[in-house]
């Protein structure tokens, strides 16, 4: 499996406006199966639990807001590239769909 970091970088949408390739990877998305939905969400929650626990620590800590901060940033690195190459590959189904 290929790890795509920006949707430029994706064979199916190259060359694509922006706008256009954001709406085929949300119909390419919709495609996904039950355990690819499961690992993206969970993927999901280890990222984003750990950051609200930080910041239930600010009280206690104030630097816990950075950390939280940083982990928040984390999000769109770490998710943004599985759930494009989880996608990537239904792209083909979609653009056979519009050539018939």
């Amino acid at each position: 499996m290929h790890f795509y970091f920006s949707t430029r970088n994706i064979p199916g949408l190259a060359g694509l406006p922006l706008a256009e390739r954001m709406r085929r990877l949300e119909r390419a998305a919709k495609k996904l199966t039950v355990p690819e939905k499961t690992v993206l969400n969970i993927l999901k929650l280890l990222v984003i639990v750990p950051a609200f626990a930080l910041l239930l620590r600010v009280a206690a800590d104030w630097t816990s807001l950075l950390w939280a901060l940083l982990v928040f940033l984390l999000y769109p690195i770490v998710v943004k590239p599985v759930q494009y190459s989880l996608s990537a590959k239904y792209l083909e189904s979609l653009s056979n769909k519009d050539k018939q």
